[in-house]
């Protein structure tokens, strides 16, 4: 007597769902599920300010489009972890990052991004 195979197939229909909720629940965790607010203080310097939001690290890329150097400082807020303070010393025509990595799980992060001209 040869085993049926048919017996299988009730449980291929229960799992190929299962396996596709898994597939969606996956790529929604990679996906960006926070906010960014990007407060700038620029005080008249011409600074190109990019965010690269990713599950868990944001990059901050600034580019110094003016005549001279520039500082920029940055608070990078994502509550329920501490606030994080950066220095960003640029020439013209540059662009540098900061990155911030996620210690919790974050909702929202808030980043000041305040440019003065910078000695030389």
């Amino acid at each position: 007597m040869t085993p049926e195979f048919t017996r299988s197939r009730p449980i291929l229909h229960l799992l190929a769902p299962l396996l596709m909720t898994a597939v969606v629940l996956a790529a929604h965790a990679q996906s960006n599920t926070y906010t960014v607010e990007i407060r700038p203080t620029l005080n008249d310097l011409d600074i190109k300010i990019e965010q690269v939001a990713q599950a868990s690290t944001l990059t901050i890329r600034l580019t110094n489009n003016s005549p001279a150097r520039v500082r920029c400082n940055l608070l990078l807020d994502a509550s329920p972890q501490t606030p994080v303070r950066r220095t960003r010393h640029i020439n013209p025509g540059q662009t540098d990052s900061s990155v911030l990595r996620a210690q919790r799980r974050w909702f929202s992060v808030t980043v000041d991004v305040e440019c003065v001209p910078a000695p030389r």
